[in-house]
């Protein structure tokens, strides 16, 4: 009997010492450079529970459709931020196919784990059981089957771990729950248990009480520190009140304690050996050490090889400023791939795709990567692009497409991650162009809409298969829904699911991904914001809301990349290229003896139009290389709105 069986043919261990995990295993190898990826963010519990064939797709420009006479928005709201709405594994692998069909390559699933029974931490961050999967998701054969099921259509799948704290697993002596932080080396006396329902007790005596495995109970396991600042401390300190503080009301891991570190990871490395994933995305990674990170990750990695994972990706949330994120890379070098773009860049790259600011917002904070990591090129490997995803740790905490100009102005922000610096990343939702309720009903009846602080998450949390009612609250929501609340669906509805392939933002998206996939320029070339000059002006870095444009240059090959920053007008312009790559001198004679010019490989109003498109520039047509002495520019003319072309000099 193999390592897998012999694990799923019974319970789940108790002690994570007691796991004789393999090696010299064969499993799924590891891609050849991340960079060839596409990776699809989604959380477990909003995305699928498989039963979409029992409701009706959604249309999101006839809402009112599917919101019935006794809908209240109250409720609506109350569903979504304090109830699981039913999503489950099984329900993601029946939605593999859609995936597939988007084009990503890589699943990154939110954290599966076993949550406190007694609440509702639908988003897995809160373990209680760090060796189980949450019952409401499934079980452990669940999650082996769908890395299995994933990788036979060539998607890699990331988990998401939690390794700075576990769940509200006990409170402090004397029944405080949350004292005031006390400073490292201080620490408060651990108090009580929490057992299955949430009552305190003495001893750990069944799978719902404290938390397991078992090399978690010792008091030294936790630092103890009560409830502080989590933004308050140097980023080079180790003790750093961020860093010691109880997580949102979790407890902190305390890895100066002898053999922590080592239990904690042989938790994961049993992760990778029963389910046979790729990578981790790993939360809070600001919030441990750059010693404890960086061995954390070296441990991981060293197992991840010894099955054959040559290069077991991880990435990590590291929140706050970009120099931050940049930190831990340059003290975690190779046992960290990379880090979420979750500080400056992401609000610049929303602001920048709805033409609310100068692309230069943008590409000059891409820039800044290129310091330490490589001319234009390198940084692509170590950063993972995010435009939208669960919690906004940077800025408003709404979706992009919220107030958009159209359902398709989401794509604008999507090809500058897909062709961009950068590993981009998708999160469920963004491809439907998800907004949340329209500007007049959340104003007249969701004041927390994108307001108060802290500012809520649940909006950019919808349950994409439309359930109608969220499970009960508690234990009973392992088995039970709640027929009082309506479920949390898109755009503030309920019962109809939004898996839809013909959506103007799914269709424009997925045809980029497939240019990305066919030209190694657009995933491994060095990077050049591109002049602009309209009406014979001097070429010059544009404004906001004009042509966005941007070359990926690998050896001789130039990809332009081109879009509308506008998201209600045309917008055209002169667009400069490389002069030597492109000149009539260029060695190779690429254009077959013809004068130089560039070929549509891409165009998103095309895609979208189909037979009936007569608009500018058409996939396959060529455009010839134009000179202002011994400038080489390409006339771009007539880009819709939002929309997005790519031009390559080599095809």
């Amino acid at each position: 009997m193999g390592f897998v069986e012999d694990i799923l043919s019974g319970d789940r261990p108790d002690s994570v010492r007691s796991v004789a995990l393999p090696r010299r295993a064969s499993y799924y190898p590891s891609p050849s450079d991340w960079r060839d990826e596409v990776i699809y963010f989604l959380l477990p519990d909003r995305f699928s529970d498989g039963k979409e064939s029992t409701r009706p797709l959604l249309d999101p420009n006839n809402r009112l459709a599917f919101r019935p006479a006794d809908f209240r928005w109250d409720s609506w709201s109350q569903s979504g931020s304090g109830r699981y709405q039913g999503g489950t594994i099984r329900g993601l692998i029946s939605q593999l196919p859609y995936i597939a069909a988007l084009g990503a390559t890589t699943l990154w699933v939110g954290p599966v784990f076993k949550q406190r029974g007694h609440r509702n931490d639908y988003h897995g961050y809160a373990i209680q059981d760090f060796l189980d999967v949450d019952p409401r998701f499934g079980n452990r054969q669940d999650l082996v089957d769908l890395v299995a099921a994933a990788h036979t259509k060539n998607i890699r799948v990331l988990l998401d771990i939690v390794f700075n704290h576990t769940g509200d697993n006990w409170i402090y002596a004397n029944g405080q729950e949350q004292p005031f932080y006390r400073p490292w080396p201080l620490h408060y006396e651990k108090g009580p248990w929490r057992d299955a329902v949430g009552n305190l007790t003495a001893q750990i005596a069944s799978p719902g009480d404290g938390v397991w495995p078992n090399e978690l109970w010792p008091d030294d396991c936790y630092t103890r520190a009560g409830a502080g600042d989590l933004g308050r401390g140097n980023i080079d300190d180790p003790h750093a009140e961020y860093r010691r503080t109880d997580f949102l009301g979790d407890r902190d891991i305390n890895y100066d304690a002898g053999g922590v570190l080592d239990n904690v990871a042989r938790c994961y490395k049993y992760w990778i050996a029963l389910t046979d994933c790729d990578g981790f995305r790993m939360d809070t990674l600001k919030h441990v050490d750059h010693e404890t990170g960086r061995n954390f990750c070296g441990t991981i990695k060293e197992f991840a090889v010894s099955l054959g994972k040559a290069d077991f990706f991880l990435v990590g949330e590291v929140a706050g400023a970009d120099s931050n994120a940049d930190r831990y890379l340059e003290v975690l070098g190779s046992n960290l791939n990379a880090t979420l773009d979750i500080g400056e860049i992401r609000p610049a790259l929303t602001a920048v795709a709805k033409g609310l600011a100068p692309p230069a917002a943008y590409f000059d904070l891409v820039r800044v990567w290129d310091d330490d990591l490589g001319s234009h090129r390198n940084s692509a490997k170590r950063r993972v692009s995010i435009l939208d995803d669960h919690d906004h740790a940077s800025g408003t905490k709404v979706r992009f497409s919220s107030d958009a100009s159209s359902d398709h102005q989401v794509v604008a922000g999507v090809a500058l991650q897909l062709f961009g610096l950068g590993i981009p990343c998708i999160y469920y939702g963004t491809e439907q162009a998800f907004s949340g309720p329209e500007r007049s009903e959340r104003e007249k009846y969701l004041p927390d809409y994108g307001a108060g602080h802290p500012q809520p998450d649940k909006y950019l949390r919808e349950a994409m298969f439309g359930p109608e009612h969220p499970r009960l609250a508690g234990l009973a929501g392992i088995e039970g829904f709640d027929p009082a609340l309506p479920g949390f669906g898109p755009f503030g509805t309920i019962g109809a699911h939004a898996f839809n392939r013909n959506s103007a933002a799914f269709i424009r998206i997925a045809a980029l991904i497939q240019a990305r996939a066919v030209y190694p320029s657009l995933r491994y070339g060095r990077q050049y914001q591109r002049q602009i000059s309209n009406f014979n002006s001097p070429f010059a870095l544009p404004p906001g809301g004009e042509l966005i444009a941007w070359s990926r240059i690998l050896d001789d090959e130039e990809a332009l990349c081109i879009v509308n920053g506008h998201g209600r007008e045309v917008r055209g312009g002169d667009v400069l290229i490389d002069a030597s790559l492109n000149s009539p001198q260029a060695p190779g004679n690429p254009w077959g003896g013809k004068p130089p010019y560039l070929v549509v490989v891409a165009n998103s109003a095309q895609t979208a139009a189909g037979a009936q498109y007569d608009g500018s520039h058409p996939i396959g047509s060529e455009l010839a290389v134009e000179w202002r002495g011994d400038i080489a520019y390409v006339p771009i003319r007539d880009i819709g709105p939002s929309e997005v072309v790519v031009l390559i000099n080599r095809p």
